[in-house]
């Protein structure tokens, strides 16, 4: 039998990073809350579309399109300017990776890809993606879940829409000199952030 908790409140150590669920259910012999993996994968990816929204429109759009203090390039090393909100996003992604190889607890990985990438490594390579991407173009406003097996492992799949959120995003992707489509609009789906979490294996 398991009952619910309203709220749990995870912390460790003093100026901890406070997080609060809810919804979690426990069984009557357990000794920890039970999340499900599809609440997990949603509440990661709220956590990462806040960050990277605030990012995009207080620091990009802010800065580099209405102030015009410092402008935003994929060469930013090179060029003394902002990290694009697309780079901000992978390199989180890449740290997440390092750490998870040290901590196999904590397992997941995510990525931002695109029907229609600059880069084309963000291009979409397996049917769940292809099929996932697809579904939340399509379908404003809904995400898309599955499982899949990867490498003889079997993973749960979740797939959320990534839209323009400013000015700044539509115009850098319909002006780049690599962009295979120019005609996005303030609010559309220019892509979708593939979470994957193994479920066995």
């Amino acid at each position: 039998m398991k009952r619910p908790f309203m709220k749990t409140i995870l912390a460790a150590g003093i100026g901890a990073t406070v997080i609060t669920v809810s919804g979690l259910t426990m069984a009557k012999d357990a000794a920890e809350p039970q999340v499900s993996v599809k609440a997990m994968a949603d509440a990661l990816h709220m956590v990462m579309d806040s960050d990277r929204t605030v990012y995009t429109r207080k620091i990009v759009n802010r800065l580099a399109a209405k102030e015009k203090v410092i402008k935003a390039s994929e060469h930013f090393d090179d060029e003394k300017a902002l990290v694009l909100p697309a780079q901000m996003f992978r390199f989180g992604a890449e740290m997440v990776a390092e750490r998870a190889e040290k901590n196999p607890d904590v397992d997941f990985s995510y990525s931002l890809q695109s029907m229609w990438p600059i880069n084309k490594q963000n291009a979409p390579k397996t049917d769940a993606e292809k099929e996932g991407l697809k579904f939340v173009a399509e379908n404003k406003g809904k995400n898309y879940y599955t499982e899949e097996e990867l490498g003889g492992k079997k993973y749960f799949t979740a797939i959320y829409a990534d839209t323009g959120v400013a000015p700044v995003c539509v115009t850098c992707h319909n002006e780049h000199k690599d962009t295979p489509k120019d005609d996005f609009k303030l609010g559309d789906v220019m892509g979708g952030v593939v979470i994957r979490i193994p479920v066995s294996g």
